[in-house]
């Protein structure tokens, strides 16, 4: 079979297995979309802005564990994506992002919409490619997958200029079955020898705390950890991105830690003995001060990616490996293990975190006037609970207040940006994920100012009729910019104020979807029901709650997870030590 370079992108995409492309075309990539209109088999999705392309594609991977593919232009197409690509970068979504290049004849002379695609996205991608032969363009996008889901997941570019994708050359064609790659050889499994030194140090403890991330969802390694947890009766704390990993309803689960994490969960780690860390990477707004960190533990740290180990926090025991496999041999070396915790030590224990729980740190008061947004998320609980339901979020205080007051059970549910924390995340990411699940409920969290910045692709959501519901906790501010200037500089609230704002309900509506605006707290279980009840229609919810609740409790920079501020009607803002 002979097959023009083109032609090969595109067929290479469906040997790969690709449902979707999120992309927008342009010149340089002309080849390559003349291909796809003539095969049914890879949908390509147009977004509004590459941007948002790398955000759907990414909402798709996180729900899926599948690798996201986008397809950009060259110049601003390329750029545009950067921004997604780092996102996934940051998190680790396996995403495969090809884009368009000129002619190679010309690359190097400032050619129109020439930028160096490869040097820009170097320190934002796991590896890049650029591909110079239509020969070389199947292996490279095999590898290309291959890269972007094995080991660390995280995106992959491959640059493809215009004239490999030249239609009057044809090659011939044949899909690789194995891709080997001598510099790449992602480990599978840990040592066997650091599991039983990590076994020997967890029946020691006496003040034991599980901290999990986001590599236990990436790693499909949620039914393990629920094991370890359940076996060993030990706490267990979870970051921003992995949350489901483990029931939020399981009363072993004492929260989310670190910045807004609640006061048993940062409690308990300050006074632990022995951590064990497990697919998370002590990412700073976990951590808090360095120095301050854990000072009376000893650390176990598996992870899959070695250069994670000792980066920021030294570790006692290090395991590198898959975090399933991993974790799979730790269960069968426990089971073998003549040692039990001990269970009085471990009673005393839970009797030190249930003194910290009855504090009740997130505790709020709603009144009959202003909403406030954790009522907001709370109310969205109960009317999603029982339904297939994902939730998407953008970036700031309503993120938060998600990650706080929805509780997820099952992973791959809760799907935000957390390292990058990229404003406009939100909207295309459901998009994403609407696409990869049609039938199920998909929703997405938002502030006034982040659903602007991708706003435009309600056009994309009316083209493809996804039935996204957003849910806009509007409090006329850029929320958590201006906690921190409350907090930290004297209430100037400098550019925080977000003023000018649209009419969001009559915006969606002028997008051909449904507007909603609810201001008062009475009104709102009613709304939602309404709103989510039309399955086949989006539903643009304006919120409006009060513009002045904070996020608590909340570490400032500088401090350790013990000097927590908590909300003023639990402790008359002072710091709790």
């Amino acid at each position: 079979m002979e097959l023009s370079g083109a032609e090969i992108v595109v067929r290479a995409l469906k040997d790969e297995g690709v449902e979707y492309v999120w992309g927008y075309p342009g010149g340089a990539v002309l080849h390559i979309y003349d291909a796809l209109f003539s095969q049914p088999d890879v949908r390509h999705i147009l977004v509004r802005h590459e941007q948002a392309a790398t955000h759907a594609a990414d909402g798709y991977a996180r729900a899926t564990g599948k690798v996201g593919v986008v397809l950009v232009t060259s110049g601003p197409g390329a750029t545009n994506a950067v921004t997604g690509i780092a996102t996934a970068y940051m998190d680790s979504i396996p995403m495969v992002v090809l884009t368009g290049q000129v002619p190679t004849p010309v690359i190097g002379s400032d050619a129109f919409q020439e930028v160096d695609t490869v040097g820009i996205t170097r320190p934002c991608v796991k590896h890049n490619f650029l591909v110079k032969r239509a020969e070389d363009i199947a292996d490279t996008i095999k590898k290309a997958f291959f890269i972007a889901a094995s080991g660390r997941p995280g995106p992959v570019v491959v640059d493809i200029p215009k004239d490999v994708t030249d239609p009057s050359v044809r090659i011939p064609y044949q899909y690789p079955g194995t891709v080997e790659m001598r510099s790449y050889s992602p480990v599978e499994k840990g040592h066997l020898g650091q599991i039983r030194k990590a076994v020997d140090i967890i029946l020691e403890a006496e003040r034991p705390v599980i901290y999990t991330g986001g590599g236990v969802v990436l790693g499909e390694a949620s039914g393990q950890l629920t094991e370890l947890v359940r076996s060993t009766g030990f706490p267990i704390t979870i970051t921003l991105m992995g949350l489901g990993s483990f029931p939020a309803s399981d009363p072993q689960f004492i929260g989310m830690l670190g910045m807004h994490g609640t006061y048993e969960a940062n409690m308990a780690m300050h006074e632990t003995d022995v951590l064990i860390a497990i697919g998370a990477r002590f990412d700073d707004r976990v951590t808090g001060k360095i120095a301050h960190f854990c000072p009376n533990a000893r650390i176990i740290h598996i992870d899959v990616d070695p250069a994670s180990i000792s980066k920021t926090v030294r570790v006692d025991v290090p395991i590198v490996g898959q975090v399933g496999s991993v974790l799979k041999d730790m269960l069968r070396v426990l089971k073998e293990h003549p040692r039990k915790p001990d269970a009085g030590k471990l009673k005393a224990w839970w009797e030190r975190i249930e003194s910290w729980r009855r504090l009740d740190c997130l505790n709020y008061q709603q009144g009959s006037d202003a909403i406030k947004p954790q009522y907001a998320v709370e109310a969205m609980y109960q009317v999603t609970k029982d339904s297939d339901f994902y939730l998407t979020s953008d970036v700031g205080q309503h993120q938060m207040f998600a990650a706080q007051f929805y509780p997820f059970e099952k992973p791959r549910r809760w799907i935000n940006s957390g390292g990058l924390g990229t404003m406009g995340f939100g909207l295309p990411a459901a998009m994403g994920v609407q696409q990869a699940f049609p039938d199920a409920t998909v929703a997405c969290v938002t502030g006034e100012a982040s659903i602007q910045m991708c706003i435009q692709e309600l056009a994309t959501c009316r083209q493809y009729d996804l039935p996204l519901k957003i849910v806009l906790l509007n409090n006329g501010y850029m929320g958590m910019v201006r906690q921190w200037q409350e907090f930290f500089y004297d209430g100037r609230y400098s550019h925080s104020y977000v003023d000018a704002l649209p009419d969001f309900k009559m915006l969606a509506e002028s997008f051909g979807h449904v507007g909603m605006r609810i201001d008062k707290p009475g009104d709102l279980e009613g709304a939602y029901r309404e709103a989510f009840g039309m399955k086949d229609r989006l539903v643009f919810m304006d919120i409006i709650v009060d513009p002045s609740e904070n996020v608590y409790p909340m570490i400032e920079a500088g401090k350790g997870h013990h000097e927590m501020h908590l909300s003023p009607h639990l402790s008359s803002d002072r710091e709790l030590a």
